[in-house]
């Protein structure tokens, strides 16, 4: 965990495929996973996001929950296992870039990214909205803040020619920008979108 940047400091040590039987086994318990992510234990967390409903997820237990978040693996465990799957996914993948806290800001980012994913028949308008966001937050140079955007800007640009259009004129507009931050965003989104690498100086 520790090799990764995970804060393991109140870790068992369980490993996520561990995790993710003891999920299975229990199913969906909302009670269970409120109760769990109360607890100082970050398996506890992790299996809460697995065995937590969706449907039932509200808007004040997301936030709650969102600035909670001390560790990377948490924050993408809850929005790609959770937090993707409710109905307010999208307005909060907004407010939450919003944010001056790192960990809040990744988890819009990367509920962005996971709603590409896992949101098949999303309509193309429900992510042209989230491109100027994207070029707006390019300048961030926190480390977890920085490589959601770039995963943001991939996952939406992977969706489709339409969308892979728009993603790689945002990259080269954040190339434009001209930081350490936006140039490392934009130079790995084209190399990937575009098929052909990129060299960029500094």
């Amino acid at each position: 965990m520790k090799r990764f940047g995970i804060d393991n400091q109140s870790a068992l040590g369980i490993p996520l495929p561990e995790l993710r039987k003891i999920a299975k086994g229990i199913k969906t318990n909302h009670d269970l996973a409120l109760a769990l992510w109360k607890i100082n234990i970050h398996e506890a967390k992790l299996l809460a996001s697995m065995i937590a409903d969706p449907k039932q997820f509200t808007e004040p237990q997301a936030d709650e929950w969102v600035h909670d978040f001390y560790s990377w693996d948490i924050c993408d465990q809850v929005c790609g296992d959770l937090l993707d799957r409710t109905n307010f996914a999208l307005n909060k993948a907004i407010e939450y870039t919003n944010s001056t806290e790192e960990f809040v800001k990744r988890a819009g980012f990367v509920l962005i990214a996971a709603f590409a994913v896992h949101n098949k028949k999303a309509p193309d308008d429900a992510f042209l909205a989230f491109f100027p966001i994207m070029e707006r937050e390019a300048w961030d140079n926190r480390n977890f803040v920085k490589k959601a955007v770039n995963w943001a800007l991939r996952q939406v640009g992977k969706r489709n020619s339409t969308l892979r259009f728009h993603a790689i004129a945002t990259a080269q507009r954040i190339l434009l920008q001209n930081t350490k931050s936006a140039r490392w965003i934009a130079t790995d989104a084209l190399n990937e979108l575009s098929g052909k690498p990129l060299i960029i100086n500094g």
